[in-house]
Protein backbone atom coordinates (compact mmCIF):
# COMPACT_ATOMS: atom_id res chain seq x y z
CA UNK A 1 0.00 0.00 0.00
CA UNK A 2 1.44 3.33 -0.89
CA UNK A 3 -0.15 5.40 1.76
CA UNK A 4 2.08 5.72 4.53
CA UNK A 5 1.65 4.19 7.65
CA UNK A 6 -1.49 5.34 10.39
CA UNK A 7 -0.39 7.42 13.46
CA UNK A 8 -0.22 5.42 16.74
CA UNK A 9 -2.26 7.66 18.38
CA UNK A 10 -5.49 6.71 19.40
CA UNK A 11 -8.64 8.72 17.41
CA UNK A 12 -11.96 9.96 18.97
CA UNK A 13 -13.67 6.73 17.92
CA UNK A 14 -11.24 4.04 19.68
CA UNK A 15 -11.43 6.31 22.44
CA UNK A 16 -15.23 6.14 22.83
CA UNK A 17 -15.33 3.03 22.36
CA UNK A 18 -12.87 1.86 24.26
CA UNK A 19 -14.13 3.73 27.78
CA UNK A 20 -17.32 4.27 29.72
CA UNK A 21 -17.63 7.54 27.97
CA UNK A 22 -19.88 5.94 25.54
CA UNK A 23 -22.55 6.67 27.11
CA UNK A 24 -21.34 10.35 26.65
CA UNK A 25 -20.69 10.22 23.58
CA UNK A 26 -23.96 9.04 22.44
CA UNK A 27 -25.81 11.72 24.35
CA UNK A 28 -23.49 14.19 22.50
CA UNK A 29 -24.45 13.39 19.38
CA UNK A 30 -28.39 13.29 20.58
CA UNK A 31 -27.62 17.24 21.41
CA UNK A 32 -25.58 18.68 19.18
CA UNK A 33 -27.29 20.79 17.20
CA UNK A 34 -24.38 22.98 15.80
CA UNK A 35 -23.64 21.26 12.50
CA UNK A 36 -26.03 21.32 9.32
CA UNK A 37 -25.88 18.00 9.41
CA UNK A 38 -28.11 17.25 12.10
CA UNK A 39 -24.74 16.10 14.32
CA UNK A 40 -23.66 13.54 12.32
CA UNK A 41 -20.18 14.64 11.24
CA UNK A 42 -17.76 12.89 9.17
CA UNK A 43 -15.29 10.16 10.56
CA UNK A 44 -11.60 11.62 11.56
CA UNK A 45 -10.62 8.27 11.30
CA UNK A 46 -12.28 7.31 7.78
CA UNK A 47 -10.64 5.25 5.22
CA UNK A 48 -12.33 7.98 3.07
CA UNK A 49 -10.29 11.23 4.57
CA UNK A 50 -8.90 13.02 1.85
CA UNK A 51 -4.91 11.93 0.92
CA UNK A 52 -2.37 13.39 -1.00
CA UNK A 53 -1.39 11.93 -4.38
CA UNK A 54 2.22 10.93 -5.13
CA UNK A 55 2.99 14.55 -7.07
CA UNK A 56 1.17 17.47 -8.00
CA UNK A 57 -2.32 16.73 -9.65
CA UNK A 58 -3.63 18.05 -13.27
CA UNK A 59 -6.58 16.66 -12.40
CA UNK A 60 -9.09 16.85 -9.69
CA UNK A 61 -12.42 15.17 -11.50
CA UNK A 62 -13.17 12.62 -13.67
CA UNK A 63 -16.07 12.31 -15.77
CA UNK A 64 -16.68 9.32 -18.38
CA UNK A 65 -19.43 9.14 -20.71
CA UNK A 66 -19.84 5.65 -21.17
CA UNK A 67 -21.48 4.87 -24.81
CA UNK A 68 -22.26 1.20 -23.58
CA UNK A 69 -21.98 -1.24 -26.60
CA UNK A 70 -19.31 -0.17 -28.28
CA UNK A 71 -19.77 2.98 -31.14
CA UNK A 72 -18.49 2.79 -34.41
CA UNK A 73 -15.44 4.85 -34.89
CA UNK A 74 -15.36 5.17 -38.81
CA UNK A 75 -18.99 6.93 -38.41
CA UNK A 76 -18.35 8.89 -35.47
CA UNK A 77 -14.30 10.35 -35.36
CA UNK A 78 -12.03 8.16 -37.36
CA UNK A 79 -13.07 9.24 -41.26
CA UNK A 80 -11.91 6.21 -43.91
CA UNK A 81 -11.50 7.49 -46.93
CA UNK A 82 -10.29 4.34 -48.69
CA UNK A 83 -13.20 1.94 -47.14
CA UNK A 84 -15.91 4.49 -48.65
CA UNK A 85 -14.40 3.90 -52.20
CA UNK A 86 -14.57 0.15 -51.61
CA UNK A 87 -18.42 0.05 -50.09
CA UNK A 88 -19.97 -3.16 -51.01
CA UNK A 89 -16.71 -5.14 -51.69
CA UNK A 90 -15.40 -8.44 -50.27
CA UNK A 91 -13.71 -8.54 -47.68
CA UNK A 92 -9.41 -9.67 -48.51
CA UNK A 93 -9.09 -13.03 -47.57
CA UNK A 94 -5.85 -11.97 -45.84
CA UNK A 95 -8.01 -9.16 -43.54
CA UNK A 96 -10.49 -12.07 -42.98
CA UNK A 97 -8.06 -14.02 -41.45
CA UNK A 98 -6.66 -11.82 -39.36
CA UNK A 99 -10.09 -11.57 -37.25
CA UNK A 100 -11.16 -13.99 -34.03
CA UNK A 101 -12.92 -17.02 -35.79
CA UNK A 102 -16.53 -15.85 -34.17
CA UNK A 103 -16.31 -12.31 -36.15
CA UNK A 104 -14.55 -14.32 -39.47
CA UNK A 105 -17.87 -16.09 -39.71
CA UNK A 106 -20.60 -12.95 -39.85
CA UNK A 107 -18.09 -10.33 -41.27
CA UNK A 108 -20.08 -9.46 -44.46
CA UNK A 109 -18.92 -7.25 -47.44
CA UNK A 110 -16.99 -3.85 -46.77
CA UNK A 111 -19.08 -1.04 -45.52
CA UNK A 112 -18.13 2.19 -45.95
CA UNK A 113 -19.50 5.17 -44.01
CA UNK A 114 -22.78 6.43 -45.18
CA UNK A 115 -22.09 10.06 -43.24
CA UNK A 116 -20.20 12.98 -43.71
CA UNK A 117 -17.33 14.22 -42.36
CA UNK A 118 -16.05 17.76 -42.02
CA UNK A 119 -13.17 19.73 -40.40
CA UNK A 120 -13.68 21.94 -37.55
CA UNK A 121 -11.59 24.16 -34.99
CA UNK A 122 -8.82 25.78 -35.70
CA UNK A 123 -6.87 21.98 -35.64
CA UNK A 124 -9.12 21.29 -38.52
CA UNK A 125 -10.18 17.94 -36.58
CA UNK A 126 -12.35 15.75 -38.78
CA UNK A 127 -16.06 14.63 -37.06
CA UNK A 128 -18.95 13.39 -38.53
CA UNK A 129 -22.40 15.33 -38.89
CA UNK A 130 -23.40 12.78 -36.00
CA UNK A 131 -21.97 15.17 -33.63
CA UNK A 132 -22.23 19.04 -34.72
CA UNK A 133 -22.39 20.22 -31.41
CA UNK A 134 -19.27 18.73 -30.25
CA UNK A 135 -17.58 19.34 -33.17
CA UNK A 136 -17.59 22.72 -32.29
CA UNK A 137 -15.69 22.10 -29.18
CA UNK A 138 -12.75 20.18 -31.56
CA UNK A 139 -9.74 22.39 -30.23
CA UNK A 140 -10.74 20.75 -27.25
CA UNK A 141 -10.44 17.36 -28.10
CA UNK A 142 -7.52 14.71 -28.31
CA UNK A 143 -8.95 11.80 -29.73
CA UNK A 144 -7.26 8.41 -29.67
CA UNK A 145 -8.16 6.16 -32.85
CA UNK A 146 -5.46 2.93 -31.88
CA UNK A 147 -7.32 1.87 -29.00
CA UNK A 148 -7.56 -2.21 -28.15
CA UNK A 149 -9.43 -4.04 -26.56
CA UNK A 150 -8.36 -7.83 -25.77
CA UNK A 151 -11.54 -9.94 -26.04
CA UNK A 152 -14.50 -9.36 -28.57
CA UNK A 153 -17.60 -9.54 -26.33
CA UNK A 154 -19.18 -6.73 -23.85
CA UNK A 155 -18.82 -8.24 -20.79
CA UNK A 156 -15.44 -8.63 -20.89
CA UNK A 157 -14.93 -5.29 -22.74
CA UNK A 158 -16.53 -3.02 -19.93
CA UNK A 159 -14.53 -5.17 -17.33
CA UNK A 160 -11.62 -4.20 -19.30
CA UNK A 161 -12.03 -0.62 -19.34
CA UNK A 162 -13.62 -0.12 -16.17
CA UNK A 163 -11.49 -2.57 -13.73
CA UNK A 164 -8.71 -3.42 -15.62
CA UNK A 165 -8.94 -7.12 -16.17
CA UNK A 166 -12.04 -8.72 -18.73
CA UNK A 167 -12.30 -11.84 -16.52
CA UNK A 168 -11.00 -11.72 -12.56
CA UNK A 169 -12.40 -9.73 -10.36
CA UNK A 170 -10.56 -6.30 -9.61
CA UNK A 171 -11.41 -3.05 -8.26
CA UNK A 172 -12.53 -0.59 -10.53
CA UNK A 173 -10.87 2.30 -11.75
CA UNK A 174 -13.57 5.16 -9.93
CA UNK A 175 -12.31 2.70 -6.30
CA UNK A 176 -8.67 3.13 -6.58
CA UNK A 177 -9.19 7.19 -7.01
CA UNK A 178 -11.13 6.82 -3.47
CA UNK A 179 -8.33 4.54 -2.53
CA UNK A 180 -5.67 6.88 -3.37
CA UNK A 181 -7.56 10.49 -2.71
CA UNK A 182 -10.07 9.47 -0.31
CA UNK A 183 -13.19 11.64 -0.67
CA UNK A 184 -13.08 15.18 -1.06
CA UNK A 185 -17.00 15.97 0.22
CA UNK A 186 -18.35 14.52 3.29
CA UNK A 187 -22.03 14.78 2.17
CA UNK A 188 -22.11 12.91 -1.49
CA UNK A 189 -19.89 9.61 -1.99
CA UNK A 190 -16.74 10.09 -4.08
CA UNK A 191 -17.41 7.57 -6.73
CA UNK A 192 -21.19 8.02 -8.46
CA UNK A 193 -22.36 5.68 -11.41
CA UNK A 194 -25.21 7.28 -13.73
CA UNK A 195 -26.95 4.85 -15.50
CA UNK A 196 -30.73 5.32 -16.57
CA UNK A 197 -33.50 2.49 -16.72
CA UNK A 198 -31.61 -0.10 -15.17
CA UNK A 199 -27.75 -1.43 -15.17
CA UNK A 200 -25.43 -2.24 -18.07
CA UNK A 201 -24.15 -5.31 -19.12
CA UNK A 202 -21.72 -6.60 -16.57
CA UNK A 203 -23.94 -4.80 -13.77
CA UNK A 204 -22.62 -3.57 -10.57
CA UNK A 205 -18.80 -5.60 -11.38
CA UNK A 206 -18.63 -2.50 -13.52
CA UNK A 207 -18.04 -0.81 -10.28
CA UNK A 208 -17.16 -2.77 -8.17
CA UNK A 209 -14.55 -2.39 -5.16
CA UNK A 210 -13.62 -5.92 -5.34
CA UNK A 211 -11.04 -6.77 -2.53
CA UNK A 212 -10.93 -3.36 -1.23
CA UNK A 213 -13.16 -2.48 1.63
CA UNK A 214 -16.64 -1.72 0.24
CA UNK A 215 -16.70 1.94 1.06
CA UNK A 216 -14.61 2.65 -2.12
CA UNK A 217 -17.23 0.74 -4.56
CA UNK A 218 -19.38 3.24 -6.35
CA UNK A 219 -23.07 4.32 -6.38
CA UNK A 220 -25.24 3.74 -8.55
CA UNK A 221 -28.37 5.70 -9.54
CA UNK A 222 -31.16 5.38 -12.21
CA UNK A 223 -32.00 8.57 -13.59
CA UNK A 224 -34.79 7.53 -14.40
CA UNK A 225 -36.10 5.85 -12.01
CA UNK A 226 -39.84 4.74 -12.55
CA UNK A 227 -41.14 6.67 -9.18
CA UNK A 228 -39.70 9.52 -10.15
CA UNK A 229 -37.31 9.67 -6.97
CA UNK A 230 -33.09 9.92 -8.64
CA UNK A 231 -31.85 8.54 -5.38
CA UNK A 232 -34.94 6.08 -3.44
CA UNK A 233 -35.43 6.06 0.13
CA UNK A 234 -33.09 9.21 0.63
CA UNK A 235 -35.47 10.87 2.82
CA UNK A 236 -38.18 9.66 5.29
CA UNK A 237 -41.65 10.90 6.04
CA UNK A 238 -42.82 8.46 9.04
CA UNK A 239 -40.04 10.03 10.77
CA UNK A 240 -39.31 13.38 12.14
CA UNK A 241 -35.62 14.61 11.10
CA UNK A 242 -35.06 14.82 15.12
CA UNK A 243 -36.09 11.31 15.61
CA UNK A 244 -33.97 10.09 12.81
CA UNK A 245 -31.07 11.68 14.10
CA UNK A 246 -31.41 10.21 17.23
CA UNK A 247 -32.15 6.52 15.80
CA UNK A 248 -28.84 6.70 13.62
CA UNK A 249 -26.84 8.11 16.51
CA UNK A 250 -27.84 5.03 18.56
CA UNK A 251 -27.49 2.47 15.62
CA UNK A 252 -23.71 3.79 15.14
CA UNK A 253 -23.27 3.83 18.56
CA UNK A 254 -23.86 -0.06 18.94
CA UNK A 255 -22.14 -0.87 15.56
CA UNK A 256 -19.22 0.55 16.73
CA UNK A 257 -19.09 -1.37 19.90
CA UNK A 258 -19.86 -4.50 18.20
CA UNK A 259 -17.18 -3.48 15.35
CA UNK A 260 -14.88 -2.75 18.42
CA UNK A 261 -14.72 -7.19 19.01
CA UNK A 262 -14.40 -7.79 15.47
CA UNK A 263 -11.39 -5.16 14.34
CA UNK A 264 -10.85 -7.25 11.06
CA UNK A 265 -14.81 -7.28 9.25
CA UNK A 266 -14.06 -5.06 6.60
CA UNK A 267 -17.70 -5.40 5.62
CA UNK A 268 -18.92 -4.33 9.06
CA UNK A 269 -16.51 -1.13 8.63
CA UNK A 270 -18.10 -0.33 4.95
CA UNK A 271 -21.93 -0.38 6.53
CA UNK A 272 -21.29 1.70 9.34
CA UNK A 273 -19.53 4.60 7.50
CA UNK A 274 -22.11 3.79 4.50
CA UNK A 275 -25.13 4.62 7.05
CA UNK A 276 -23.11 7.55 8.21
CA UNK A 277 -22.59 9.11 4.62
CA UNK A 278 -26.64 8.26 4.05
CA UNK A 279 -27.47 10.22 6.84
CA UNK A 280 -25.65 13.21 5.55
CA UNK A 281 -26.79 12.40 1.90
CA UNK A 282 -30.22 13.59 2.96
CA UNK A 283 -29.67 17.43 2.38
CA UNK A 284 -26.64 17.12 -0.14
CA UNK A 285 -28.02 14.62 -1.93
CA UNK A 286 -31.13 16.23 -2.87
CA UNK A 287 -30.09 19.65 -3.24
CA UNK A 288 -27.17 18.09 -6.19
CA UNK A 289 -29.99 16.53 -8.19
CA UNK A 290 -32.58 19.51 -7.87
CA UNK A 291 -32.69 20.89 -11.15
CA UNK A 292 -34.79 23.46 -10.39
CA UNK A 293 -31.64 25.55 -8.81
CA UNK A 294 -30.16 26.15 -12.55
CA UNK A 295 -30.86 29.31 -14.55
CA UNK A 296 -33.51 28.90 -17.64
CA UNK A 297 -30.22 28.87 -20.12
CA UNK A 298 -28.39 26.50 -18.42
CA UNK A 299 -31.64 23.96 -18.94
CA UNK A 300 -32.06 25.15 -22.14
CA UNK A 301 -28.43 24.69 -23.19
CA UNK A 302 -28.75 21.43 -21.58
CA UNK A 303 -31.97 20.46 -23.28
CA UNK A 304 -35.29 18.98 -21.33
CA UNK A 305 -34.19 15.08 -21.82
CA UNK A 306 -32.63 12.24 -19.84
CA UNK A 307 -29.39 12.43 -21.75
CA UNK A 308 -29.14 16.24 -21.10
CA UNK A 309 -30.12 15.92 -17.30
CA UNK A 310 -28.01 13.35 -16.85
CA UNK A 311 -24.71 15.46 -18.10
CA UNK A 312 -25.89 18.36 -15.51
CA UNK A 313 -25.94 15.75 -12.82
CA UNK A 314 -22.85 14.97 -14.02
CA UNK A 315 -21.28 18.56 -13.33
CA UNK A 316 -23.50 19.30 -10.61
CA UNK A 317 -22.04 16.36 -8.77
CA UNK A 318 -18.29 16.92 -9.76
CA UNK A 319 -18.69 20.64 -8.43
CA UNK A 320 -19.66 19.67 -5.27
CA UNK A 321 -16.71 17.48 -4.54
CA UNK A 322 -17.45 13.90 -6.60
CA UNK A 323 -14.34 12.76 -7.54
CA UNK A 324 -15.23 9.87 -10.61
CA UNK A 325 -18.95 10.24 -11.99
CA UNK A 326 -19.63 7.84 -15.14
CA UNK A 327 -22.97 8.94 -17.21
CA UNK A 328 -23.69 5.25 -18.93
CA UNK A 329 -25.80 6.45 -21.96
CA UNK A 330 -28.75 3.31 -21.15
CA UNK A 331 -29.26 -0.05 -19.33
CA UNK A 332 -27.49 -2.74 -21.43
CA UNK A 333 -25.46 -2.25 -24.40
CA UNK A 334 -28.03 0.48 -26.83
CA UNK A 335 -25.02 1.27 -28.97
CA UNK A 336 -24.29 -2.55 -29.58
CA UNK A 337 -25.78 -1.60 -33.19
CA UNK A 338 -25.92 -5.20 -35.13
CA UNK A 339 -28.39 -3.89 -37.08
CA UNK A 340 -29.95 -0.99 -38.42
CA UNK A 341 -27.15 0.88 -37.42
CA UNK A 342 -27.76 4.04 -39.39
CA UNK A 343 -30.95 4.69 -37.67
CA UNK A 344 -29.89 4.02 -34.50
CA UNK A 345 -26.16 5.37 -33.85
CA UNK A 346 -27.75 8.24 -35.62
CA UNK A 347 -30.95 8.62 -32.73
CA UNK A 348 -28.04 7.62 -30.27
CA UNK A 349 -25.68 10.58 -31.64
CA UNK A 350 -29.22 13.33 -31.49
CA UNK A 351 -29.44 12.37 -27.88
CA UNK A 352 -26.15 13.17 -26.75
CA UNK A 353 -24.33 15.41 -29.12
CA UNK A 354 -26.00 18.53 -27.95
CA UNK A 355 -25.82 16.99 -23.78
CA UNK A 356 -22.23 16.79 -24.26
CA UNK A 357 -21.62 19.71 -25.73
CA UNK A 358 -23.31 21.98 -23.32
CA UNK A 359 -21.38 19.98 -20.28
CA UNK A 360 -18.40 20.56 -22.20
CA UNK A 361 -19.16 24.34 -22.43
CA UNK A 362 -20.41 24.73 -18.83
CA UNK A 363 -17.62 23.06 -17.57
CA UNK A 364 -15.16 25.72 -19.46
CA UNK A 365 -17.47 28.37 -18.52
CA UNK A 366 -16.96 27.96 -14.74
CA UNK A 367 -13.29 27.43 -15.16
CA UNK A 368 -13.85 23.47 -13.67
CA UNK A 369 -12.63 21.99 -17.82
CA UNK A 370 -8.87 22.36 -17.07
CA UNK A 371 -9.20 20.57 -13.76
CA UNK A 372 -12.05 17.61 -14.95
CA UNK A 373 -11.21 15.03 -17.27
CA UNK A 374 -13.78 14.59 -19.77
CA UNK A 375 -13.69 10.96 -21.52
CA UNK A 376 -15.84 9.47 -24.24
CA UNK A 377 -15.99 6.28 -26.01
CA UNK A 378 -17.47 2.50 -25.46
CA UNK A 379 -15.55 -1.08 -24.22
CA UNK A 380 -14.89 -1.66 -28.41
CA UNK A 381 -15.73 -0.17 -31.55
CA UNK A 382 -17.60 -1.85 -34.97
CA UNK A 383 -16.47 -3.82 -37.73
CA UNK A 384 -15.96 -2.22 -41.44
CA UNK A 385 -17.69 -4.74 -42.81
CA UNK A 386 -21.89 -5.53 -42.56
CA UNK A 387 -22.84 -7.89 -40.34
CA UNK A 388 -24.73 -10.56 -42.27
CA UNK A 389 -28.06 -10.00 -41.72
CA UNK A 390 -31.54 -11.61 -44.14
CA UNK A 391 -32.62 -7.80 -44.66
CA UNK A 392 -30.09 -5.49 -46.46
CA UNK A 393 -31.93 -2.80 -44.97
CA UNK A 394 -31.20 -3.70 -41.33
CA UNK A 395 -27.11 -3.58 -41.91
CA UNK A 396 -25.08 -3.49 -38.63
CA UNK A 397 -21.74 -3.94 -38.17
CA UNK A 398 -19.97 -6.65 -35.19
CA UNK A 399 -18.05 -6.21 -32.77
CA UNK A 400 -14.22 -4.60 -32.96
CA UNK A 401 -11.28 -4.49 -30.87
CA UNK A 402 -8.44 -4.69 -32.97
CA UNK A 403 -8.60 -0.70 -33.18
CA UNK A 404 -11.40 1.86 -32.39
CA UNK A 405 -11.79 5.04 -30.98
CA UNK A 406 -12.14 6.83 -28.06
CA UNK A 407 -11.77 10.65 -27.04
CA UNK A 408 -10.34 12.99 -24.09
CA UNK A 409 -10.88 16.69 -23.38
CA UNK A 410 -9.47 18.67 -20.90
CA UNK A 411 -7.67 17.91 -17.72
CA UNK A 412 -4.38 18.54 -18.96
CA UNK A 413 -4.71 16.75 -22.48
CA UNK A 414 -3.15 18.62 -25.50
CA UNK A 415 -6.85 19.25 -27.71
CA UNK A 416 -7.48 19.86 -31.39
CA UNK A 417 -5.20 16.59 -31.98
CA UNK A 418 -5.39 12.86 -32.77
CA UNK A 419 -3.40 10.30 -31.85
CA UNK A 420 -2.93 7.05 -33.38
CA UNK A 421 -4.00 5.40 -36.74
CA UNK A 422 -5.60 2.23 -37.93
CA UNK A 423 -5.28 1.20 -41.67
CA UNK A 424 -7.35 2.43 -44.35
CA UNK A 425 -10.03 -0.26 -43.75
CA UNK A 426 -9.92 0.69 -39.81
CA UNK A 427 -9.00 -3.31 -39.01
CA UNK A 428 -5.84 -2.79 -37.87
CA UNK A 429 -3.60 -0.66 -35.06
CA UNK A 430 -0.96 0.94 -37.51
CA UNK A 431 0.55 3.26 -35.16
CA UNK A 432 0.81 4.32 -31.74
CA UNK A 433 -1.13 1.06 -30.09
CA UNK A 434 -3.12 2.02 -26.64
CA UNK A 435 -3.72 -0.59 -24.30
CA UNK A 436 -6.27 -0.28 -21.34
CA UNK A 437 -2.89 -0.16 -19.05
CA UNK A 438 -1.67 2.69 -20.91
CA UNK A 439 -5.12 4.55 -20.70
CA UNK A 440 -5.35 4.01 -17.22
CA UNK A 441 -2.06 4.72 -16.49
CA UNK A 442 -2.16 8.38 -18.30
CA UNK A 443 -5.74 8.64 -16.63
CA UNK A 444 -3.82 7.93 -13.21
CA UNK A 445 -1.20 9.92 -13.83
CA UNK A 446 -3.52 13.23 -14.70
CA UNK A 447 -4.33 12.98 -11.01
CA UNK A 448 -1.06 12.20 -9.29
CA UNK A 449 -0.13 8.88 -9.25
CA UNK A 450 2.61 6.71 -10.81
CA UNK A 451 0.54 3.89 -11.57
CA UNK A 452 3.00 1.64 -10.31
CA UNK A 453 3.09 2.77 -7.26
CA UNK A 454 -0.23 3.31 -6.48
CA UNK A 455 -1.12 -0.35 -5.12
CA UNK A 456 -3.15 -2.39 -2.45
CA UNK A 457 -1.84 -5.62 -0.49
CA UNK A 458 -4.59 -8.49 -1.16
CA UNK A 459 -3.32 -12.38 -0.39
CA UNK A 460 -0.04 -11.72 0.00
CA UNK A 461 0.72 -9.40 -3.14
CA UNK A 462 0.17 -5.99 -4.01
CA UNK A 463 -2.44 -5.03 -6.64
CA UNK A 464 -2.93 -2.47 -8.76
CA UNK A 465 -4.71 -1.37 -11.80
CA UNK A 466 -2.82 -1.54 -14.59
CA UNK A 467 -1.20 -4.82 -13.14
CA UNK A 468 2.11 -5.12 -15.06
CA UNK A 469 1.44 -3.25 -17.73
CA UNK A 470 0.96 0.24 -18.95
CA UNK A 471 2.87 3.00 -20.17
CA UNK A 472 1.70 6.81 -19.89
CA UNK A 473 0.90 8.41 -22.61
CA UNK A 474 3.27 11.41 -22.42
CA UNK A 475 2.67 12.88 -26.21
CA UNK A 476 -1.24 13.77 -25.34
CA UNK A 477 -0.51 16.01 -22.41
CA UNK A 478 0.79 19.26 -22.26
CA UNK A 479 4.10 19.42 -20.66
Amino acid sequence: MWISNMSPMISRRQLLQSTSLGSIALASLLQDSSSALGGISAADDSPLMEREPHFPARVKRVIHLFMNGGPSQMDTFDRKPKLNQLDGEPLPESVRNQLQPTQRKRAGNLFGSPFRFKKYGQSGLEVSELFPKVALHADDLCVIRSMQGEIANHTPGLLLTNCGHSTLPRPSLGSWLLYGLGNESAELPGFVVLCPRGLPTAQSRNWTSAFMPGVFQGTHIDTASPGGEIVPNLTRSDVRAGSQRAQLAFTQFLNRRHAQTRPEDQRLESRIHTMELAFRMQSAGTEAFDLSQEPAHILEMYGDTLQGRNMLFARRLTERGVRYVQVYHGAGQPWDNHGSIVKNITRLAGESDQPIAALLTDLKQRGMLDETLVIWGGEMGRTPTVQQVKDPSKVGRDHHIDGYTVWMAGGGVRGGMTYGATDELAMQVTENKVTMPDFHATILHQLGFDHKRLTYRYSGRDFRLTDVHGQVIEDILHV
